[in-house]
């Protein structure tokens, strides 16, 4: 078996390399929902305040949320996030006509970044002001996110599993040197992925390199509510280090294990555990999810099932299946059996309740790269079951050979695959966000300038789709482009080709009187006529007219 170990590790670290090679995923797990002004519309005039609402609490990105006038120039003040919700102050432009840009990155509630941009009109749509470069996630950021995920998961599965044994399950005359290496291992890596997550966060919002990070970038992520959680991760570690150092201390000769479990330290340990335990869904998915409380602590509960399952067969397979006695192994086998097989049911039950939430529905299992990832991880889950029970009928066969190590050989690298699609699946948009991103507002929507002798009339439809919520904003000008407030407004609708008559909708005079509101229903896809009759004074009056196209629903 040892000669088989290495291949064993060239195979994992290709099945971590495999999944790091996923076409990227989208790291953006907050939407915008809307906008004020709203995406795509025309205003009568500059407004003191842009908002942009998300589907969850987001925080702004130092330096990257800017509101650009129609000129280029900037004029957005200091951004603040009030929830869900994205204030923006601004400044009039010196050239106010025209269409502005809302550019910004920030950051959602489970950590991931959010980037995108908005416009709107003020008196009539222009050309959009040149943006800011999109901003991405470098290369170099999007290899070392998943890795320090995957190297976090397995120092948690490396610290749980060992110690649960040495507390609970150790042989009496077994040196206990090796599953101690374990913990401390695992320690080290927990330390290393937490440092790496902290170290990253940055560069996650501002889309600089691994190594492009400045101390006010790092101090800004330190005093955010998730490096706040990491900070107090590390504390928990190092509590837990000295605690564990009390434990292990004289503990390496063998036959001491009634001393070892009735070491008082083990209650403080166990806090300890659970508290660190819950850093991780206090950083995730979980805390954005509907119902918080029940996803983090369904969260604790599948990661703890994990690390006692995942943990327990690298300790197996790691040092007891090596050098300890069958008679000894023929006692201990059933009894870690059991656990496996509680931690297993516990680990089921806490997966479906998070699929559940996080999912959302049948449909995205299917439809969504977090539910088909799902679906890979469910695959070899069941690989590994059957492993397991293979496993277990050795077990009860009271097989302790080559055979055995084999089989758990083959559940440790599976469940090694089954970490590195977790390290991905948190980095996807869950299923659920699947709703809020294909309703995420793009700022699309109609905006057309039609002439006649006696004026020009500049409009806005958004967003032209079916249904009846569809705004329309109206401004009046002379043919010399001079603001014309008129004597009366009058839009209708009609679907082409279908023999209906024309539907008249009512505009709204507003301030400035040259501007004018409405709403616009589209029952039916297909193209409608949009006809404008304004009558500018007592005498005369003209009919303008354009055509739309209303798309079906996806």
């Amino acid at each position: 078996m040892t000669g088989k170990l290495p291949r064993l590790f060239v195979l994992l670290v290709l099945a971590l390399g495999a999944l790091l090679a996923i076409p990227e995923p989208a790291l953006a797990h907050a939407a915008t929902v809307g906008s004020s002004p709203a995406p795509g519309s025309v205003v009568g005039s500059s407004p003191t305040e842009v908002t942009v609402t998300f589907s969850e609490t987001i925080t702004p990105v130092s330096g990257h949320i800017q509101v650009v006038a129609p000129d280029g120039e900037r004029i957005s003040g200091l951004a603040t996030a009030r929830g869900a919700v994205l204030h923006i102050p601004v400044r009039t432009a010196e050239h106010p006509l025209g269409t502005y840009l809302i550019s910004f990155r920030v950051i959602s509630a489970d950590s991931h970044p959010v980037g995108g941009a908005i416009t709107f009109s003020v008196g009539a749509p222009s050309a959009r002001p040149q943006a800011a470069a999109t901003i991405g996630t470098d290369p170099t950021v999007k290899a070392a996110v998943p890795t320090f995920k995957f190297l976090g998961y397995a120092g948690l599965t490396l610290i749980t599993g060992p110690l649960m044994f040495l507390l609970f399950l150790w042989p009496r005359r077994r040196s206990r040197a090796g599953a101690i290496r374990l913990v401390w291992t695992g320690m080290a890596l927990t330390a290393l992925a937490t440092l790496g997550a902290l170290g990253t966060q940055a560069q996650q919002g501002s889309g600089a390199a691994l190594w492009q990070v400045s101390a006010g970038e790092l101090g800004e992520v330190a005093t955010s509510t998730f490096g706040l959680i990491l900070l107090a991760r590390l504390a928990i570690l190092a509590l837990l280090a000295v605690s564990l150092r009390a434990l292990f201390a004289g503990q390496l000769r063998p036959g001491e294990k009634r001393r070892l479990r009735a070491y008082p330290n083990r209650i403080l340990i166990l806090i300890l555990g659970i508290a660190g335990l819950a850093t991780w869904p206090l950083t995730g998915h979980a805390i954005a999810a509907p119902m918080p409380a029940v996803t983090v602590t369904v969260g604790v509960v599948h990661l703890a099932a994990m690390g006692i399952w995942i943990g327990g067969l690298v300790t197996l397979i790691g040092v007891l299946l090596r050098g300890t006695d069958r008679r000894v192994l023929g006692v201990l086998l059933p009894v870690w059996s059991r656990w496996a097989a509680l931690s297993v049911i516990w680990l089921a039950l806490a997966g479906s309740v998070q699929a559940v939430v996080q999912v959302g529905t049948p449909a995205a299992l299917v439809q969504t790269g977090y539910g088909r990832l799902l679906l890979v991880k469910l695959g070899v889950l069941v690989l590994v079951l059957a492993a397991a029970a293979v496993a277990r009928r050795l077990v009860r066969r009271s097989a302790s050979g080559s055979g055995l190590r084999r089989t758990v050989g083959i559940e440790v690298a599976a469940t090694a695959v089954i970490l590195a699609l977790s390290a991905v699946l948190v980095q996807v948009d869950p299923g659920r966000t699947a709703g809020a991103q294909a309703g995420a507002v793009t700022g699309t929507g109609v905006s057309q300038t039609l002439t006649c002798p006696l004026y020009t009339l500049q409009f806005n439809i958004y967003p032209v789709e079916l249904g009846e919520y569809n705004t329309v904003h109206a401004f009046l000008y002379t043919p010399e482009g001079k603001p014309l407030p008129p004597a009366e407004w009058q839009v209708s609708t009609q679907l082409t080709g279908q023999g209906l008559e024309a539907v008249k909708e009512p505009l709204l005079g507003l301030d400035p009187p040259h501007h004018a509101l409405g709403s616009i229903s589209f029952p039916l896809p297909g193209t409608y006529e949009i006809a404008f009759t304004i009558r500018v004074d007592d005498l005369n009056r003209a009919t303008v007219k354009t055509t739309v196209t209303v798309p079906p629903k996806p």
